[in-house]
């Protein structure tokens, strides 16, 4: 099985980028973060490289959909807690991100989402453990 996961987004202003996601919390792993890239540890394995358009542009032969206008994935990220996805929105909204829309309760499953300044869009949930062994 696979045992990291690296998601690739191209950025229109790399430094404003590391600086939006910094406030959230998110730390970068020097060894893979220069000019191009910025390789930001979302957890014990997962990544997020933020690449420069050019940079993003050299490792396909398609056009770069503009995620402000179109959506092409949802990056869904698990919270501890309800209060967890509450302060990651708020951070994301008070470092000049958007949120798509209001907060949403399930019951079993609380989510939220912000677009980050690309417009990527990220879905942040807090799915009640006891739910999901319950079925």
């Amino acid at each position: 099985m696979h045992k990291q996961m690296f998601v690739n987004f191209p950025v229109a202003d790399l430094p404003r980028s590391k600086e939006f996601f910094g406030k959230l919390g998110f730390t970068f792993n020097p060894q893979f973060t220069n000019d191009q890239a910025a390789c930001m540890v979302i957890g014990e394995n997962l990544y997020a490289m933020l690449l420069t358009s050019e940079y993003f542009r050299s490792f396909i032969n398609k056009e770069i959909s503009d995620a402000t206008r179109s959506t092409e994935v949802l990056v869904a990220l698990s919270c501890e807690s309800r209060a967890e996805v509450d302060d990651l929105v708020s951070k994301a909204l008070a470092a000049g991100g958007t949120a798509p829309r209001p907060a949403q309760d399930h019951g079993f499953m609380y989510s939220h989402g912000f677009d980050d300044l690309d417009g990527h869009i990220w879905e942040v949930f807090y799915m009640d453990p006891s739910t999901v062994e319950q079925g």
